[in-house]
């Protein structure tokens, strides 16, 4: 399966021509109904509201409904925000959209539980953070994470 890649700049690696200037025209197989479009994070706090702009602009291109928009934006925040507080980089979003049955699976990667926590977690009291894994398992059908050698992937099925 082809996807787009675009850099922490928001730069696509792999340009298709689009309806929505912002965000790349994603590669759709035929023969699954499959679209997918992946979006790489720099590591740093301002990551999740990247990620969130680059969610819905590609859900609004794909013709996904408000509902299941506005679910994904939020499992996208916490999947991101994670990533930066709690692993290494690199951060990349993964999205992928089966409109058969309008299923769309919410993917990050990142590099690894970091030595330490990020500095917002770090700043904050134990009862001021903490909800993220909550939040996702309410709005997921299932959820859960995928560990290889150097990567870390947590992903949600909405």
């Amino acid at each position: 399966m082809d996807a787009i890649v675009t850099s922490p700049t928001g730069a696509p690696t792999n340009l298709a021509s689009t309806s929505a200037p912002a965000i790349p025209k994603s590669h759709a197989e035929a023969h699954t109904g499959r679209t997918t479009a992946v979006h790489e994070l720099a590591h740093c706090p301002e990551a999740a509201g990247a990620a969130r702009r680059f969610t819905r602009a590609t859900l609004g291109a794909w013709g996904v409904d408000e509902d299941t928009t506005e679910q994904a934006l939020l499992v996208v925040s916490e999947l991101v925000t994670n990533a930066v507080e709690h692993a290494l980089p690199p951060v990349a979003l993964h999205l992928d959209h089966h409109a058969a049955g309008s299923a769309l699976r919410i993917e990050v990667d990142d590099g690894g539980p970091a030595p330490r926590d990020g500095t917002w977690t770090s700043s904050c009291t134990p009862d001021e953070h903490g909800r993220g894994s909550g939040i996702v398992a309410r709005l997921a059908v299932t959820h859960g994470r995928r560990r290889e050698d150097h990567c870390v992937t947590y992903w949600a099925d909405l």
